[in-house]
């Protein structure tokens, strides 16, 4: 698993133009899923997401997690993170896992996250072209991977 993480005022994703996910302040995550992770893989991914701490305190060092704040999480899938753009210019996405298996890891993210967590979770439509917006807050963006 990989994802892109950016700390945000507000994000929302829509699709169709349809709001489906929206959050104030909190983590706008694009995830990509790729061949062999698994339920442990989603277990740690969840835990760092959560206590990943992005957030300023109150003498403004980065030092609160999106639960300390309770913030919320729009989680999106997006498997583009797996491409590859060492050869050519067109990027291989070989690495990606194919819909049928990262689909089922994506929902079982999403249902994980949202069984424990107190906080708000929201998420996109898996394979849907989606028209993602978000407010920056910093900016502070980070790469986590397993």
């Amino acid at each position: 698993m990989k994802a892109v993480v950016q700390r945000v005022s507000s994000a929302a994703v829509k699709v169709d133009g349809i709001t489906k996910g929206e959050i104030g302040k909190g983590l706008l995550v694009l995830l990509g899923i790729k061949e062999g992770d698994n339920e442990e893989t989603i277990r740690w991914f969840s835990n760092k997401l959560v206590n990943l701490r992005i957030f300023p305190d109150e003498t403004n060092k980065i030092n609160h997690s999106v639960l300390d704040i309770n913030g919320g999480i729009l989680l999106i899938s997006n498997f583009t993170l797996y491409g590859d753009t060492r050869k050519g210019y067109r990027p291989s996405f070989s690495k990606a896992a194919a819909p049928d298996i990262a689909e089922p890891l994506y929902e079982k993210m999403l249902d994980f996250l949202r069984q424990h967590n107190p906080i708000q979770i929201e998420a996109g439509i898996f394979g849907a072209m989606m028209d993602v917006s978000l407010v920056n807050d910093g900016p502070v963006t980070v790469i986590i991977e397993k």
